[in-house]
């Protein structure tokens, strides 16, 4: 089976005219300043705060946060939240977009992300991945148990762990079935009385007069592509984040009606502002 999600209309065509490409160009140069150059400091500041704080990192998720608010201010989009965040020890999933998802979920509350093996191996973002804290799975299930463990350590050092049970991202006009195999570590006896599970609905608003799946990226859609469209669009769209209440986890039996909630609260997350913008979008074109 893939391990991609694909929609049966193809991918929208890029076009970009002049101007759009003078936007990728100070866009990008502004964006990778920004980015590779709080990298840099970030990895200097842990040749101090690893040997004082070990797993823990109480300076340098700010470098990250700050990174990805901005980053919103350079592409020009739109960035909102609302919902109150889980002060509990704990993990945090959402429904997976984009790779701007990241810039948005870190901009809010500093987490560390969840991935697959390979993300580490990526260029330019495997790099950013790592230096950020991120936890690595390997889709091997002879590594189920080692994982587990790793998983566990991290989230009772205290760490706020994100990541997406769907396994893959969308166009953004739906949420997939959530994967039950990360939920599998916090049924253990040493996490279940402890942690609580916060969902969260991402909401992307497409730039005006660009199909409302503009910012998902999918299927065999490349990186460069996709962030080369991003930098180009003149008029921005933006996101939105919906921060449901914060699940306890031994309030359920078992991982899998756990997962069918969580999935059924973001689910009805996105739906609802998906549906108010096209109430709002037929009103104002009852008005042109």
């Amino acid at each position: 089976m893939s391990q991609t999600w694909d929609s049966d209309i193809p991918p929208d065509p890029v076009r970009i005219g002049p101007w759009g490409w003078v936007l990728v160009g100070a866009r990008g140069l502004v964006l990778g300043t920004l980015v590779f150059g709080c990298l840099g400091l970030l990895l200097l500041l842990r040749l101090v705060e690893r040997p004082l704080y070990g797993m823990r990192r109480p300076w340098t998720p700010w470098i990250t946060q700050f990174v990805c608010r901005n980053a919103f201010r350079v592409l020009g989009m739109g960035f909102t939240t609302e919902g109150a965040l889980m002060r509990e020890r704990g993990a945090v999933v959402a429904n997976h977009v984009s790779w701007l998802d990241i810039f948005a979920l870190n901009a809010r509350k500093r987490i560390y992300f969840v991935s697959k093996s390979e993300v580490a191996r990526w260029p330019g973002i495997g790099w950013l991945a790592r230096s950020t804290g991120t936890v690595f799975i390997d889709r091997d299930p002879r590594r189920a148990k080692e994982q587990t463990l790793i998983f566990q350590a991290r989230l009772l050092a205290g760490h706020k762990l994100l990541f997406f049970p769907e396994g893959t991202s969308t166009d953004g006009l739906r949420v997939l079935p959530f994967k039950t195999t990360l939920f599998a570590a916090f049924q253990a006896d040493v996490l279940r009385n402890h942690m609580h599970i916060q969902p969260v609905s991402v909401i992307y608003r497409a730039p005006e007069g660009q199909p409302a799946r503009f910012y998902g990226w999918w299927g065999e859609m490349d990186f460069g592509s996709h962030l080369v469209k991003t930098l180009a669009a003149r008029r921005q769209g933006s996101v939105h984040l919906v921060y449901h209440p914060p699940l306890k986890v031994s309030d359920w039996p078992d991982r899998k009606r756990l997962a069918a909630h969580l999935e059924a609260v973001v689910r009805q997350g996105l739906q609802a502002h998906l549906g108010a913008a096209a109430q709002v979008s037929q009103g104002r074109g009852l008005t042109d």
